[in-house]
This record gives structure tokens, C-alpha cells and sequence, in this order.
């Protein structure tokens, strides 16, 4: 199948819960999130399904992320010891940021300027509507990260540049 996926993910702890980022792979994930171009749906992917969403991963030609290869995949790894997720063909945003600019960005600042709206929370919302049994808001919280990932993206690919604030200007 020709597909790109967009992936972001949502976890069960704190970073503080688990001793600081060097632990990110001890956060659990509550909901997967993905956006599959081949199949034009959203669909989120709850633990018991995460055999299935390792199938539409491998079968992607591309797996589209913000801070996707530091964050994400390593919070994913741990559940398949099996295979390495790091083989599959990945285009993280984030990544690009850091190398053209020297810096980073938050996906926040980088969808305000760039598409006049962003996320519709943060992540300890998501923690808050796991632990609370919210499967409704979890799930629509993280398919919204998903589609302001997806439209940060095509944004990059049709125009060749995206926007952020600096020092007060907006800067490509």
C-alpha cells in the first residue's frame, strides 16, 4: 500500500512520574493517534490494538511526526521488543526545525504561525482524561495533535517553508 502516516501519541505518566526524559520509554501510552493518507481516515489506536497499528506502520512508505523519533518512538518501542521502529522511513518535523533554525520549536508556536490556530490542549490534559477514564476527550484531544500535525506538514510540503515567531517577527 502507498501510504504516509501521521502519528502522535499520548501517554499514561509525567515525566516527572518516571524521572525526567532520560525515562520517556517508562511513560506508557493511553492513545495512539494516527492519519493514514491511503486509507483518508483518522483512527486512534488504544494498547490492545497496537498489533494492528504495527502492521499500518510497517506498511507505510512514511511515518510523518513532531519530535516523532525522540519522543514518540520511544515511548512506543518498549511495546515491540521485536522489532525496531526505527527502521521504518520517518520524516520528523521537529527534526527539520532543529537543523534548519539550530534550535527547537513547539509544534504549538510552529501551527500558530504558520496555520493561524494550534493544539487544542496540552499533554497533561490527555493525563488527566486518561486517569479519569475520558476516552472521549483523550482520544479527540489526540486526534486533533494529528490533524494540526498533518496540516503543519502539508503546509511544508505545498509552500517549502513554515512560519515561527522570533524576537517579536514572524520568520520562515
Amino acid at each position: 500500500m502507498n501510504d504516509k502516516i501521521v502519528l502522535d501519541l499520548e501517554t499514561q505518566k509525567t515525566f516527572d512520574e518516571v524521572g525526567g526524559h532520560h525515562n520517556s520509554h517508562k511513560l506508557g501510552i493511553s492513545v495512539c493517534g494516527i492519519y493514514s493518507y491511503a486509507r483518508d481516515q483518522y483512527r486512534a489506536f488504544r494498547e490492545p490494538e497496537f498489533a494492528e497499528m504495527l502492521e499500518w506502520l510497517k506498511a507505510a512508505d512514511l511515518i510523518i511526526g513532531f519530535n516523532s523519533k525522540h519522543f514518540d518512538f520511544t515511548v512506543l518501542q518498549p511495546y515491540y521488543p521485536q522489532f525496531n521502529l526505527a527502521q521504518l522511513p520517518h520524516l520528523d518535523i521537529l527534526e527539520e526545525i532543529t537543523k534548519a533554525l539550530g534550535r527547537r520549536l513547539k509544534l504549538e508556536s510552529v501551527a500558530q504561525e504558520t496555520l493561524g490556530h494550534g493544539k487544542s490542549g496540552d499533554g497533561l490534559d490527555a493525563i488527566r482524561y486518561y486517569r479519569s477514564g475520558d476516552w472521549e476527550s483523550l482520544i479527540k484531544y489526540c486526534l486533533d495533535d494529528v490533524r494540526v500535525t498533518r496540516e503543519v506538514y502539508e503546509y511544508g510540503l505545498a509552500h517549502g517553508n513554515l512560519w515561527f515567531m522570533n524576537a517579536g517577527r514572524k520568520e520562515k
